[in-house]
């Protein structure tokens, strides 16, 4: 019990406030959004049904934080050494059950038994490359750099069969920042990285060319260029001309860039939210995809602003951990999951203003979803573990 108090008493607690904070904003802005307001959004369908997710948004960080505050007392090292690769394994099954066994839903299968391993992968990817490189020090070489490769890999393959672009590409960033500052194979991976760069240029170039051609056919045959599905394209269409299919696939876009700019300075006010109270915006897409824009017309910019400061302040956390351990494998996961976060917040908020292409990437401990929300409780609390171990007393943690 001296031992746990220690433990908390090291953690950061201007981390463990801001996911509170966010974990609470999520469960009042999921109940906004399936209540009703004068009785009209009782009438959309599915609202009723998205109204009772509140409360199981709430018991999933309860439990969340049950994990959070575990793994922050638990040593990191050992979950370095000894369940990286089991973990990684395991997930990588759970991504190939998926595709087995799956429930399909909107043409994709990301759901196993009510979860989505995919949530679970990504986290797996960093503690995997952490091990790699920080606890095992296999090398910085190319050889080196193959193993992290199959790790990222291997888990981004099958995700993309699922398929979720979003997630892949979010996955592999993450992976490769952790190699380059892992120092493994800097040549190689930043030419990677200009490759990967001019390929999303000559994607995007390839769809506004073929947006240009008056034929169909020859459209539907430049589009094959870029080797993406049809879903796929359509976001990218939508990204780059959202007034092209207002009512169809750009439709949840312009409903979110209204949310967002209806919200003004100050907000509408909670429950009064007009785009999705009045059924405007689907109720499951603004409980997930689109909660922000929920959040920034009840709450407005100021709201906004802040839920972008609490984030700020979960990332610094992060980086600051990364900074303050003497630890290499601390140092991976620590950065790795200021990435995710990162990639995660920057992409859902910048797809509600229209600033990135639509992808289902959650909002961290806002959007709901049970398996995301207790994977970056997990992921916080690794960084948790890592800041208890690090900097002066730590020795006392560590034999204590």
């Amino acid at each position: 019990m001296k031992q746990f108090l220690r433990t908390l008493c090291r953690m950061n607690h201007a981390a463990t406030f801001a996911i509170a904070a966010l974990s609470a904003a999520g469960v009042m802005f999921i109940y906004s959004v399936g209540s009703s307001a004068d009785g009209l959004a009782s009438s959309v369908q599915g609202a009723s049904s998205v109204q009772e997710k509140y409360r199981v948004q709430a018991f999933t960080a309860l439990a969340g934080f049950a994990l959070y505050f575990a793994l922050a007392h638990f040593d990191y090292r050992k979950i370095l050494a000894f369940a990286a690769a089991p973990f990684w394994a395991v997930s990588t099954l759970l991504l190939g059950a998926t595709l087995a066994f799956g429930t399909e839903l909107n043409s994709a299968r990301r759901w196993l038994w009510g979860f989505q391993p995919s949530e679970l992968a990504k986290l797996a990817v960093v503690i995997a490359l952490a091990a790699l490189y920080g606890r095992f020090k296999i090398g910085r070489g190319f050889k080196a750099a193959l193993p992290g490769f199959a790790a990222i890999a291997v888990p981004a393959v099958l995700v993309n069969m699922e398929p979720d672009l979003g997630t892949v590409l979010v996955t592999v960033v993450t992976g490769v920042v952790m190699m380059l500052l892992a120092r493994v194979w800097t040549k190689g991976l930043s030419v990677l990285v200009l490759a990967a760069v001019a390929a999303g240029a000559f994607e995007l170039c390839t769809v506004a060319r073929a947006e240009r051609e008056p034929d169909p056919a020859r459209k539907e045959e430049i589009l094959k260029w870029t080797g993406l599905r049809p879903h796929q394209v359509r976001r990218l269409r939508v990204f780059m001309y959202p007034d092209t299919d207002i009512l169809g696939a750009g439709y949840h876009l312009r409903q979110a860039e209204i949310s967002v700019g209806s919200g003004g300075m100050w907000g509408r006010g909670w429950l009064n939210g007009r785009q999705t109270q009045l059924g405007y915006m689907q109720p499951s897409k603004s409980i997930s995809d689109f909660i922000f824009a929920a959040l920034a017309e009840e709450a407005g910019f100021a709201g906004s602003l802040a839920a972008l400061a609490l984030y700020a302040m979960l990332a610094a956390s992060c980086m600051a951990t990364a900074l303050k351990t003497e630890d290499d494998g601390g140092r991976l996961i620590a950065a790795g999951v200021s990435t995710l976060l990162f990639c995660h917040v920057y992409e859902n908020v910048a797809m509600n203003i229209g600033l990135m292409p639509i992808t289902g990437l959650p909002l961290p401990f806002i959007s709901y979803g049970r398996t995301s929300l207790v994977a970056f409780m997990a992921a916080m609390g690794l960084v948790q573990s890592v800041a208890v171990r690090s900097g002066p007393g730590a020795e006392t943690e560590r034999n204590g």
